[in-house]
């Protein structure tokens, strides 16, 4: 609240632990999730640097910064890996304490448990960024150009405060913003870029279905024909399936309408204002739930082995390019089954879906597939 008073520590300067071996992870990185994270590591090492990783969707940029991080704790230093959503600073929670079980960790996000803030290691969304000012030796934002960080001065400002004036900011993103792209071609923003997945596989390209009767479907609370025979004519139905809508409302109703259907008593919705979020995605996680709809806050930062995604009414304007990139990363994650379908269900062509496309293709040339 402006009303509320902040303090901050006038006190000496805090002396972190050093760890000579933090890093417990046993995993191998590929040629190019190493150079990134050479980089990475070199920034680190370098007072004030600002580096920007532009990976893939599923190039693995969570493994990418482990050496970094382990660089970090072995000088002492401290840590935070900041992202815009709290399902993604959920999801990295269990990976990072995994992968540095020896470092004292928190999580922090609104419901969190932990509170303090007092970690070497700290995981939050980016409004939790608001309580430290000059805290931080190394900054790690992920997914920059996500909502609301992109969108909402007071959450770069709080980003800059937080970071110590010698300190080095990381940000990731898959789908960077014109003013990062603009940045990076006038070479005033250093990047790394990673163009391939880590196993190796291209990313799907989604595919385009029009569908004339697509707004009269939805005004019942339903997805059009088009989906129904989709559907059954899935090429791996064993696979889970994400189905991504614009609106909570419409999410919530088109739940009730599908599970006789589809006759899929585990299929629900999950939105950004449901009590029982967490709990759902996990469900979804351990194959549970077969079918999950579910508005963009799951479009990226979440990682499930073996899906496909359907986007209903692709054409509105919360699905912009960036979105549309992002849901369609959430395809073919896992080596095992690196081919997911995605497909766009559209009334007509937009610029974002048109765009979306061109830039997955374009990704996947850089990345030596044609």
């Amino acid at each position: 609240m402006q009303c509320q008073p902040l303090y901050q520590w006038t006190g000496p300067e805090m002396t972190w632990s050093v760890h000579e071996y933090a890093c417990t992870w046993s995993g191998e990185l590929t040629q190019g999730q190493q150079g990134a994270a050479d980089r990475i590591t070199t920034a680190i090492q370098t007072n004030g640097h600002e580096l920007l990783v532009w990976a893939v969707c599923g190039a693995g940029k969570t493994e990418m910064l482990f050496p970094g991080i382990a660089e970090a704790l072995k000088l002492g230093k401290r840590i935070c890996i900041a992202s815009p959503r709290t399902d993604v600073v959920r999801e990295l929670l269990p990976r990072i304490r995994q992968a540095f079980s020896s470092v004292s960790v928190q999580g922090l996000y609104g419901g969190s448990d932990e509170n303090e803030g007092t970690a070497q290691l700290i995981l939050a969304t980016t409004h939790q960024l608001m309580r430290f000012k000059l805290a931080f030796d190394v900054l790690i934002i992920d997914e920059i150009d996500a909502f609301p960080y992109h969108s909402d001065k007071s959450l770069p400002f709080a980003a800059t405060r937080a970071r110590k004036q010698s300190g080095t900011t990381i940000y990731l993103t898959a789908t960077p913003r014109r003013k990062h792209k603009h940045l990076i071609d006038s070479k005033k923003l250093d990047h790394v870029f990673v163009p391939r997945r880590f196993h190796g596989h291209p990313l799907p390209v989604p595919a385009l279905q029009i569908c004339h009767s697509l707004k009269k479907s939805i005004h019942r609370n339903l997805p059009p024909q088009q989906f129904f025979k989709w559907y059954a004519n899935r090429k791996n139905s064993t696979r889970q399936l994400l189905i991504f809508v614009p609106s909570i409302t419409f999410a919530e109703r088109l739940s009730d309408n599908l599970i006789p259907l589809l006759h899929d008593e585990s299929l629900c919705a999950v939105h950004a204002s449901d009590d029982n979020r967490a709990e759902k995605i996990q469900q979804f996680r351990d194959r549970k739930i077969r079918t999950l709809i579910t508005t963009t806050i799951l479009e990226r930062g979440v990682t499930f082995p073996s899906v496909d995604v359907a986007v209903l009414d692709a054409g509105h304007s919360v699905f912009d390019e960036a979105a549309l990139v992002q849901i369609s990363g959430r395809a073919g994650r896992s080596p095992n089954d690196p081919t997911g379908e995605v497909v766009f269900f559209h009334d007509g062509k937009t610029e974002a879906m048109v765009r979306a496309i061109q830039s997955i293709k374009a990704m996947n040339k850089r990345g030596g597939f044609h």
